[in-house]
């Protein structure tokens, strides 16, 4: 098999490491059925997965039209993702190996996320993983997140390559747009969403969890396995 020539890894945040993306979901629909919005909103919410949340609210104000209660529902959806959050924040299978893994072939890792600065180091803190990482890149960094491209060029610049120098790993068909747009090699971990048919073109693979992720890259990166 032939081996890859990988000098970093950017790993997503929600949904990828850590099992948020359902916790978000529920909290959504929670808000939005709380304030009598009902029809097609499991779409909608389904369709909101990994973007932007200022993106987010302005498909909800253009789905729902002007008088949209957007505040109210912000606030319903933070004390709901709270509420839930409360037993802990959850990570996805396979997260710690995939890190101990990466750590043990020497490689720089940084988190790429749609989230906010505030709001990532607050999961990332409540999970445990933090300090696991070389850089953590939020949509706060740049003037376009994902689907465009420019979070995981400036993902592998801070980590002091280029994009097609790193393997980046997603659950979402956004994040996996924004990843190949940069060059980077794309693994997906499908979350909720399902992948469309051009993220199985795009992506190398396709994996289950992220211990099938650990796996391949000890085949191309000759990867210790964990103890």
């Amino acid at each position: 098999m032939t081996r890859w020539h990988v000098e970093a890894v950017l790993l997503d945040m929600d949904g990828t490491l850590l099992d948020t993306e359902q916790v978000y979901l529920e909290a959504s629909i929670a808000a939005l059925n709380a304030l009598g919005y009902h029809d097609g909103v499991v779409e909608l919410c389904h369709a909101m997965i990994g973007i932007p949340g200022p993106d987010n609210e302005r498909t909800l104000r253009d789905h729902f039209g002007d008088n949209f209660p957007l505040v109210e529902v912000n606030r319903l959806f933070a004390a709901k993702t709270a509420e839930i959050l409360q037993a802990g924040m959850p990570l996805k299978r396979g997260v710690i190996d995939l890190l101990d893994a990466i750590d043990a072939a020497g490689l720089p890792k940084a988190v790429v996320t749609s989230s906010s600065r505030n709001t990532a180091a607050e999961h990332l803190r409540l999970a445990g993983i933090d300090h696991r990482f070389d850089a953590v890149l939020t949509r706060d960094d740049v003037s376009r997140a994902k689907p465009h491209p420019d979070l995981y060029l400036l993902a592998a610049q801070r980590l002091g390559t280029r994009a097609p120098a790193c393997v980046a790993i997603e659950d979402s068909n956004p994040g996996v747009a924004a990843a190949h747009a940069a060059g980077a090699i794309t693994l997906m971990v499908p979350d909720i969403v399902p992948p469309t048919d051009r993220s199985r073109a795009t992506c190398v693979a396709v994996l289950p969890h992220l211990d099938a992720v650990r796996e391949l890259l000890g085949e191309r990166l000759q990867l210790a396995s964990p103890t």
